[in-house]
């Protein structure tokens, strides 16, 4: 039933008489078209309302509704908002109502990796350098990583395989015209006798008590002159190569032997030129 409803036999234009049975169906159709906006059953298709309250169990099908007087409430599956708010609220809860409201500040924690303390974010944890953080597992595996070669600097504290020493891909020179008593630092380094120094040299290796090198170190020595370069040994015990006599050893000029350490007390010396 559409509206405005129109009533085909009026008294104002009538120029007959009407019959009883018209009037009653006039009046039946006005009934059920008013009384269907309010408590009535009968559906409104395609009716336009604008102001007024609609009411009762009224089915409603294609309907515009405007100039809405009062909010739809939570319980009639509104929101109890006649406005929606300012632009970017959100639609929160107190409990009882829908509210808009502005969205909570939010700030950001000090730099670091954020972590929680239970009732808020804290970084305790520090970051250096650039990239992304991942997180890692309850239990994360680690992989020794595979060592490349410094641009500049020393790579010192590092091991190929997690028990031996790195070492060196040459032998450096460590060139000594006085009395030198080796360092830990001289492992993998041949101690050279220079030809400009004419002069008899004591090249002393220290006690394991004194210097600990690892065993399996092994320190080369050169002499260039003519005068005989010593290489002694504290309290610990030096053998010579084949003769197996232990003590001091004497090197002839272009002679070169090589000292290796067999346990932490005892090395083996062998070369050219050495008795």
């Amino acid at each position: 039933m559409a509206l405005p409803i129109t009533i085909p036999y009026t008294f104002g234009s009538a120029t007959t008489a009407i019959p009883l049975t018209n009037l009653d169906s006039d009046y039946q159709t006005v009934y059920y078209a008013v009384n269907g906006l309010g408590n009535g059953s009968v559906a409104l298709a395609n009716v336009a309302i604008t102001g007024g309250t609609v009411s009762g169990n009224t089915t409603l099908t294609n309907v515009t509704i405007s100039s809405v007087a009062t909010a739809i409430t939570p319980a009639q599956g509104g929101t109890g908002l006649i406005a929606v708010g300012t632009t970017g609220n959100v639609l929160t809860s107190n409990g009882t109502a829908w509210l808009s409201t502005a969205p909570a500040s939010f700030s950001y924690p000090g730099s670091g990796i954020a972590n929680s303390t239970g009732s808020a974010w804290g970084t305790s944890y520090a970051t250096t350098g650039s990239g992304t953080v991942a997180a890692l597992a309850t239990s994360p595996s680690f992989t020794t990583p595979v060592l490349g070669t410094p641009t500049s600097g020393n790579l010192s504290n590092c091991t190929a395989d997690g028990t031996n020493s790195v070492g060196f891909l040459n032998i450096p020179i460590n060139s000594q015209s006085a009395a030198y008593t080796l360092v830990l630092a001289d492992a993998g380094k041949a101690i050279l006798h220079p030809s400009t120094d004419a002069n008899a040299r004591t090249f002393t290796i220290p006690a394991n008590s004194s210097v600990a090198y690892p065993v399996g170190t092994a320190i080369s020595f050169i002499n260039m002159t003519s005068n005989v370069v010593s290489i002694a040994i504290t309290t610990d015990t030096m053998y010579l190569s084949s003769a197996g006599t232990t003590g001091t050893r004497s090197l002839a000029q272009y002679g070169s032997a090589t000292a290796i350490k067999m346990t932490s007390t005892t090395w083996l010396i062998s070369g050219s030129g050495l008795t």
